[in-house]
């Protein structure tokens, strides 16, 4: 049984917007004319000459949280990542802005390798007080990590996504730092932590140089004092006179909270603030790689973080927790038509996360074949199905809903139920059948099916954001907010065009039981819509398989996932 981890607002105080001051007058002065350019003029930058770092006695290691940001002026930086199958490389494509039209560059080949972001782009040497290397080593960097505004004249808002992808089976990805915007370089929560006892150290943070050859950087490494401090769970947090913690700490708290004094020390998997934008979201049940949220501007004062209430126009309170979509006021009426408009794709990826699992209490002595599975939207329109509910009724009645090429309803169908889920760490409305989960024989031919039969839909990851109509902003990312409440009268579930959403299968009743299989080869399917009440573009991409293998004796049963194609990921 999942249960629910309060979700992370983590925050830095007022010290962020000194240091931002700082930031930002370095870049104006640096800035260039006001004459468009052709490609963008990239900058690395320091918002702090100097930042204080913790490490847990329970849990030694330090993430190296230093403030740099690398900026761009003049023009966008813009990376198109996309790979045709999955049997062919992924290929990187910068595309420079020029007036009202654009070209293309493209990045050598194998330099990208992945969707997570460029490879080794920044190098970090931290030295102790006598000057020696206690740490050098490369890390990656994520174009589409927390940004904010360096220039008075910059857009109000990105339009870039917010995160890089790490789904294994992701097909294209959108990365891109704004036009007078900088971007952390620092990895957050899918960095390592080093090993740094306290003390006091000196860090450099350098581009390397085939990125610096690349994207024409200048050699201007930023350098940080560094000081260490360990600290206990157990231990109070420390309150400075304004009521504010330091500018280093990273305070964990539920989305509700607004005050900060008088609560004991909380360690986050990946110390992070607001304006560094990498800490996890939580999804119970849903994608084990969960994406960074967005960043706080850097010139937001504390008393604006306290006020914020989740993402807004132009801002965000660091939660990545995006708003509701709202259902229609009332259920439809008149005669259910299936109109000639654009309609959704919906399409299954390959299972990956493929593990043994043992039963519960309620399930001794059995094994479990456990996964997450994901079904996503190729577009060129969103999935939208709204469930209204008859008071005193245990279900929802679902609608799909078609739109045309204005944003103008123009049809409906009825599509099945929802259902209330009452589970702890779930506790929302379900959609039913969405997708199934089937383990086949080597022949392909059904020999277990999943229990998970029902769905809270939500864009949990960023399958391909190159598609046409792709929504790079998609509403509905967290599950808090995405699938209604026990009194809900009405929900809207929503796939947006280029997002998926995972589903991890890893409790008994959901994952297969494999406690009377024999070893040998088997077949992972996940199929979309497998009743095909839902209405799409195309029914004939729906499925996916994975092979796996199964092995060892009861009670110790080992699973061996062969690559898929080029995708190796168990």
């Amino acid at each position: 049984m999942s249960s629910r981890t309060p979700r992370n607002r983590l925050w830095r105080p007022a010290v962020a917007a000194a240091a931002a001051i700082t930031v930002t007058a370095g870049v104006v002065a640096a800035a260039p004319d006001s004459k468009a350019t052709s490609a963008p003029q990239l900058g690395l930058v320091a918002a702090s000459k100097s930042v204080t770092l913790d490490s847990w006695k329970e849990d030694p290691g330090v993430y190296l949280d230093l403030g740099t940001y690398l900026t761009a002026s003049g023009a966008p930086l813009e990376l198109r990542v996309t790979r045709k199958s999955y049997k062919d490389p992924v290929v990187a494509t910068q595309i420079i802005h020029e007036g009202d039209g654009t070209r293309t560059k493209a990045l050598p080949k194998g330099l990208v390798k992945d969707f997570s972001g460029l490879p080794d782009f920044v190098r970090i040497t931290v030295r102790d007080a006598a000057g020696k290397a206690v740490v050098n080593r490369t890390e990656s960097f994520c174009p589409n990590n927390a940004s904010g505004r360096i220039l008075p004249d910059a857009p109000s808002t990105s339009k870039y996504p917010e995160s890089c992808p790490t789904n294994p089976f992701t097909l294209g990805s959108v990365w891109g730092v704004e036009k007078g915007w900088a971007s952390n370089t620092y990895a957050g929560y899918y960095g390592a932590p080093v090993t740094l006892a306290a003390g006091t150290y000196t860090a450099e943070v350098a581009v390397t140089q085939r990125y610096r050859d690349l994207f024409k950087i200048a050699d201007e490494p930023q350098t940080v004092k560094v000081t260490v401090r360990e600290r206990s769970w157990e231990e109070e947090s420390p309150v400075g006179a304004a009521g504010a913690r330091s500018a280093s700490e990273h305070a964990a708290h539920g989305a509700g909270h607004s005050g900060h004094a008088g609560h004991t020390a909380a360690r986050t998997p990946a110390p992070a603030s607001a304006t560094t934008g990498a800490g996890p979201s939580y999804n119970v049940g849903h994608g084990p790689h969960p994406p960074a949220p967005a960043a706080v501007p850097w010139a937001a004062k504390r008393a604006g973080l306290r006020s914020a209430q989740g993402d807004g126009p132009g801002m965000t309170d660091g939660s990545r927790q995006a708003p509701a979509a709202q259902p229609n006021a009332q259920r439809p009426t008149g005669r259910a038509a299936v109109p000639d408009v654009p309609k959704p794709d919906l399409r299954s990826l390959p299972a990956y996360g493929i593990t043994i699992g043992q039963g519960d209490a309620d399930a001794p002595g059995k094994d479990y074949l456990a996964f997450s599975a994901n079904v996503w939207n190729a577009g060129p329109a969103q999935l939208v199905v709204d469930g209204f509910r008859k008071p005193g009724n245990e279900l929802m009645d679902a609608y799909q809903y078609f739109y045309d090429a204005s944003g103008k309803q123009v049809g409906y169908t009825p599509t099945g139920t929802m259902e209330w889920d009452p589970r702890p760490g779930h506790e929302h409305w379900h959609f039913t059948d969405f997708a199934s989960y089937r383990l086949l024989k080597a022949d392909q031919k059904e020999t277990v099916r999943s229990g998970k039969e029902a769905f809270c839909l939500a864009n949990t990851d960023a399958v391909d954001y190159t598609v046409k109509n792709a929504n790079w902003h998609p509403d509905n990312t967290d599950l808090s907010t995405a699938c209604g409440q026990e009194n809900s009268i009405s929900v809207r579930e929503v796939l947006d065009v280029g997002s998926g959403d995972t589903y991890t299968q890893d409790l008994p009743g959901q994952s297969f039981d494999i406690t009377g299989l024999a070893n040998g080869t088997y077949y992972i399917q996940v199929l979309a819509n497998p009743e095909n009440r839902l209405k799409e573009t195309d029914l004939g991409n729906n499925s996916a398989l994975r092979k796996v293998v199964l092995g060892g004796k009861p009670g110790a049963r080992t699973v061996t996932v062969p690559k898929h194609d080029l995708v190796d990921a168990p």
